[in-house]
């Protein structure tokens, strides 16, 4: 189907992303995925090609572009390529939307250049071993020291995408005691330099899939953390992580619908050229009529993203509406990309065809930002249920 949500200058950086895509990471990706992430490096040449400044306004060195769009055209040319930039997403889809909102001067002035360049990588640590989609639960501590001028942090997250090459972290603490008759109350959001004293990155956690971005186990021991590193104000880190929360699950359903447009591609380009029992794939019934189902299903998550991508520029995107889109995207972008791999045979499930990395990729997409489960209940509520 045409899009019309995307303009000529959207499709002039398309076609930017997509050059880069093919030049500088196509051709080195296995080695990435070997070691973890991408070299520290290569950040910094996403910042050279405007990639972190886009929406960064131009006095602290971005574009000054507002809305979504331009992340969900990078989103989906990684897919298209079978490929993703590490972290990066979570540098700019989630830790940017933050600092933009609630820092003061001072700290944008401080951070937002080097954010933009790729100098200065960032992450943020919500999850904890005892605390995932349920952020009420966050035992992290930040009390203040005698003197009132640091933060003393201590405690640990887990599943910290970023985490290992990350030089400021946004770690959600509690900065009040835990009152069991208002769970979300006291939570705050403290700016840690990774330098610190006491901070430490403990496992590199190994995944099935999502190989090129560093995901790690973070520990604080009485890490001291300038009051002016403070996001925002004390006690609102639960408000604010609500608000934001629609952006990221936009995020991932667009990841999700990107996915599985990449992989019909795929799918499609395979059958044409392998040949059983004396001819091409593509020709058998079966393979058309799941194909076609795929494409199907495809074109539905296109029209719900781009619905939902029009609605967050306009500032009209629900949470309850994030969720869906998350939830229809998601799920049905699973299912694709299975009949796809299926389409492939044997040679689906072997690593050097880009349909096997998708498939392992994907399947986080139905766990983070929220569960499958979760987005359920906040659909749900939203019909007074």
């Amino acid at each position: 189907m045409r899009r019309t949500v995307f303009t000529e200058d959207h499709e002039a950086f398309r076609s930017t992303i997509r050059e880069f895509i093919a030049k500088e990471v196509v051709p080195v990706y296995e080695s990435w995925e070997a070691d973890g992430h991408p070299p520290r490096d290569f950040y910094r040449k996403l910042g050279e090609l405007g990639v972190y400044g886009i929406e960064v306004p131009e006095e602290y060195g971005g574009a000054g572009e507002s809305g979504f769009k331009y992340q969900a055209v990078v989103s989906e040319e990684c897919a298209r390529a079978g490929v993703t930039f590490g972290s990066s997403g979570v540098h700019t889809g989630l830790v940017l939307p933050y600092i933009l909102e609630y820092a003061d001067e001072e700290q944008k002035q401080r951070w937002l250049p080097g954010f933009v360049s790729g100098d200065i990588m960032t992450a943020i640590a919500m999850t904890e071993p005892g605390a995932g989609s349920d952020l009420a639960g966050i035992s992290t501590t930040a009390k203040l020291s005698e003197d009132g001028t640091h933060y003393i942090l201590n405690g640990a997250k887990t599943f910290i995408t970023g985490g290992v090459l990350a030089d400021l972290v946004l770690v959600v603490c509690r900065t009040s005691p835990y009152d069991p008759a208002d769970r979300r109350a006291g939570l705050s959001i403290l700016c840690v330099d990774t330098a610190s004293e006491g901070y430490a990155v403990g496992r590199k956690l190994k995944k099935i899939g999502l190989r090129t971005s560093d995901t790690a186990e973070l520990s604080f021991t009485d890490v001291r953390v300038p009051v002016a590193d403070l996001l925002g104000e004390e006690g609102k880190g639960f408000s604010y992580l609500t608000h934001n929360l629609v952006q990221e699950r936009l995020a991932i359903a667009v990841g999700a619908y990107a996915s599985a447009a990449a992989a019909v591609r795929f799918a499609v380009q395979y059958v044409k050229e392998r040949k059983v029992f004396g001819q091409p794939v593509a020709e058998f019934q079966n393979t058309k009529f799941s194909l076609a189902e795929c494409e199907a299903q495809v074109v539905a998550q296109q029209s719900m993203v781009d619905r939902a991508l029009e609605l967050y520029q306009h500032g009209e995107l629900t949470v309850a509406d994030a969720a869906a889109a998350k939830l229809f995207c998601t799920e049905s972008a699973s299912e694709v990309i299975d009949k796809c791999l299926q389409l492939h045979g044997g040679y689906g499930y072997i690593l050097e065809y880009p349909i096997a990395r998708l498939y392992t990729d994907n399947r986080v997409f139905r766990i983070y930002g929220g569960t499958s489960e979760v987005m359920k209940t906040i659909i749900a509520k939203s019909l007074g249920l």
